[in-house]
């Protein structure tokens, strides 16, 4: 496993559950510092990821687009629980990796609420957001599984269905509930279940009608010039 792979895994373990846990009990605007701490956080895999572990402009500027563009796909789409974000985040994650995937996901949740409007849900929804791009850069990396339109779309349905919307579902349950355990998720999963779907079915559609023309747009960037290429080592 790469070094960068080791790092993302220890933070989405360990030290993202720890800052959601502590900023959760943050007075007022503290999901503010929840979200930085987060970033600061997802920065640490997604620069060992990079050659020497120091990022040129354009790959920067690469991610910078990404964000832009999975911005977009969540807040230009009128259509209530029915985003493009998800898939555009996922394709980042396969092209790009899964630290990359993670800080695009991330900050797209961040950003993005400033539309919809920032609250306690928010550090969440960066976590699950990024979630979705490093579930595709592991399960996509080194050609694991091919990048058929079809299973692209599979693959869109049921990481939101049975992932990313699960991990959604937690915030309202750790945020709005009383008590936890077994049966506030389930109710938050039951409850949340028809989003979860609808946005499983808008994501399998924009993989499967653009999923693979992204990748390989994607995919001729990163070999033109030479950027966000997965570093050696164990």
């Amino acid at each position: 496993m790469k070094k960068s792979d080791k790092l993302l895994l220890s933070a989405f373990f360990v030290f993202i559950p720890l800052t959601l846990f502590i900023g959760g009990r943050l007075p007022g605007r503290g999901y503010y510092i929840t979200a930085a701490a987060l970033i600061a956080e997802l920065s640490v895999p997604l620069f060992a990821s990079f050659k020497k572990g120091k990022p040129q402009a354009r790959e920067l500027a690469v991610l910078a687009l990404m964000c832009l563009i999975c911005i977009i796909g969540r807040v230009a789409i009128p259509v209530p629980n029915f985003k493009a974000a998800f898939a555009l985040i996922m394709l980042t994650g396969i092209s790009f990796g899964g630290s990359a995937g993670y800080i695009v996901g991330a900050i797209t949740a961040f950003v993005s609420n400033f539309f919809y409007g920032q609250g306690a849900y928010v550090p969440w929804q960066m976590m699950a957001y990024g979630a979705g791009g490093m579930l595709s850069g592991f399960a996509f990396y080194n050609g694991k599984i091919p990048k058929k339109p079809w299973i692209l779309a599979l693959f869109g349905f049921v990481g939101v269905v049975f992932f990313i919307g699960p991990l959604l579902d937690c915030s309202h349950m750790f945020l709005s509930m009383p008590q936890t355990g077994l049966k506030s998720f389930a109710a938050s999963f039951i409850s949340g279940f028809p989003v979860n779907v609808s946005q499983g079915v808008c994501t399998a559609v924009i993989m499967l009608v653009f999923g693979k023309p992204i990748i390989e747009k994607l995919d001729r960037f990163k070999l033109k010039y030479g950027i966000l290429e997965p570093e050696n080592g164990i």
